[in-house]
């Protein structure tokens, strides 16, 4: 009997959870929420399966300000902490993330739907984050001498001080980097932080604090609250000292608006519209492969994913052809292995937008070269990966973020034009640049309008080099993650300026007009001796 979609058996429905997803370890994840007793209970669901998953409690507005209280305490005395042992913590929980990782590449896996290889991405992120600022935090934070208003006479100094309690506010498609990659200097600056992660990708988050209090970080330093930001993203942002939202453009408005509002500051990562371009003089082979590793990690689902392809004419062609047949060699599928190229979409309503994409697309005259539809018949909420072409700017798709696996192929006739097009959009978060001569790729990925550009690589070149700043221009956001920027946004400045000796008035026996005088000659003696 044949039967449809919504009623047929799927390839995944009777895949079983890992062995070390046990109702002990949800329920002991689920106790890591700050949420009152007898809290009402939410329900996500495993995007393989459709099958429920975890069981956590929600917070409630009141149970957020209890959360930042305990955190006023506690960030006190970490804050008096050495830094010496605020970075040994780091570095122990970077060692217990790489012993155990499988614990939370399953949990990736099992509430997000990844594939293996690109959960374990998120590993490696968070290991090189940890490291990174357990080395390094010590050059961004200790005091800085800095030159004075009169030479030898005023002795000038930068601190740095935590901001306080820090609110970050993570999202579902990277529950591992997103949630510890933005505590972990947000943490070993002296801050307290209180986090919303996702409530559906919420168990990875929990399990990263889990780790994090084992590898010695104190009770009541890095909280987690669960619930819709409808509900308690008012009182996230009443008691936040600083504000770390990942999400969308729209969102993030709003929250800029508030924290200026309450005069405090925001960093955002918010939505993009990438796009590649492949030179004239590219390998096609090489290209083709990084156009597959920059359009479907994580089944698109990835804020520095390519969605707009610009292709020389010259090999548009050949390149096209490369491109599908790699792109339909893809294995789609669930498995808690690495023995899949692409996993499930997250939530039924990323489902619906992307189908309605392509749906309007095909509708308008879009071409389907790969992909193009759902397959229900591997899970709920498998999307194929998808490569359309005659896109037009009435289709919904050609200037709307889709956040899945479809990416549009456009042609150009020269650079400038390929500039022109990359550059023809309101977001600026990432590009990649292809080509065969490394000075000419740089060059062009210098014109582009985006804060992370690669050239011969999809995105985790910029990703990946952490000690650089990375973050979005136009309406892909406010401010930076990794290197200097990552640690000192979550820091005050503050100068603290001895002045020895003689200041910049008059002693008694000297006249306004000789001491005017004499500091105009010195100014004139120290800008001909090149001082600044």
């Amino acid at each position: 009997m044949v039967t449809d979609h919504a009623t047929r058996p799927t390839a995944a429905a009777g895949l079983s959870l890992p062995a070390s997803i046990t109702p002990a370890l949800l329920k002991h994840l689920a106790a890591r929420v700050s949420a009152s007793p007898g809290a009402a209970r939410v329900t996500t669901t495993a995007p393989y399966t459709g099958m429920p998953l975890a069981d956590l409690p929600v917070s409630t507005p009141a149970d957020v300000e209890d959360a930042f209280a305990r955190a006023r305490i506690a960030q006190k005395a970490w804050a008096a902490t050495s830094l010496s042992q605020r970075r040994k913590i780091l570095l122990r929980f970077h060692d217990l993330v790489l012993a155990r990782q499988d614990e939370v590449l399953n949990l990736m896996q099992a509430e997000n739907g990844k594939t293996r290889r690109d959960a374990f991405l998120e590993v490696t992120d968070i290991a090189i984050t940890s490291r990174y600022y357990a080395r390094n935090a010590a050059k961004y934070l200790e005091p800085k001498r800095r030159r004075g208003a009169i030479p030898v006479l005023t002795h000038t100094t930068e601190l740095r001080h935590p901001k306080g309690v820090v609110a970050v506010v993570s999202p579902w498609n990277y529950p591992l980097s997103m949630a510890a990659g933005d505590a972990i200097p947000a943490l070993i600056a002296g801050n307290a932080v209180i986090q919303k992660p996702d409530t559906q990708t919420a168990l990875t988050a929990l399990w990263a604090l889990d780790l994090m209090t084992e590898a010695g970080l104190p009770a009541g330093v890095w909280q987690m609250v669960i619930g819709r930001g409808s509900s308690i993203g008012g009182a996230l942002m009443a008691g936040a000292d600083y504000m770390m939202f990942t999400g969308s453009t729209a969102s993030g408005r709003r929250i800029a608006r508030d924290a200026g509002e309450r005069l405090i500051g925001a960093s955002l990562e918010l939505g993009g519209k990438n796009a590649m371009i492949v030179l004239d003089d590219a390998d096609i082979d090489k290209a083709a492969d990084g156009a597959v590793a920059a359009c479907f990690p994580s089944a698109g689902q990835l804020c520095v994913s390519i969605e707009r392809l610009y292709v020389a004419e010259s090999i548009r062609d050949r390149f096209v052809e490369a491109f599908v047949a790699r792109t339909q060699r893809l294995k789609i599928g669930a498995a808690f292995d690495y023995s899949v190229d692409v996993g499930s979409l997250t939530t039924p309503s990323q489902l619906e937008t992307v189908t309605a994409h392509v749906e309007d697309a095909v509708a308008k005259g879009a071409t389907v070269l790969a992909g193009g539809k759902a397959r229900p018949d591997l899970g709920p909420l498998f999307y194929e990966p998808t490569i359309l072409t005659d896109v037009t700017p009435d289709m919904t798709l050609h200037a709307q973020e889709t956040f899945g696996p479809v990416v549009s192929i456009y042609p150009y006739r020269d650079v400038e034009e390929a500039i022109e097009l990359a550059n023809s959009t309101p977001y600026g978060l990432n590009a990649s640049v292809w080509s065969g001569n490394g000075a000419r790729g740089r060059a062009v990925a210098a014109r582009l309008h985006a804060g992370t550009v690669n050239v011969n690589e999809a995105f985790a070149a910029a990703w990946g080099s952490i000690d650089a700043p990375m973050g979005g221009m136009g309406d892909s956001g406010l401010g930076r993650r990794h290197g200097a920027d990552g640690i000192l946004k979550y820091t005050e400045a503050q100068t603290v300026a001895h002045q020895r000796v003689q200041g910049f008035y008059p002693p008694a026996r000297i006249s306004p007009e000789a001491w005017a005088a004499l500091l105009t000659g010195a100014l004139k003696a120290m800008k001909a001796a090149g001082l600044r």
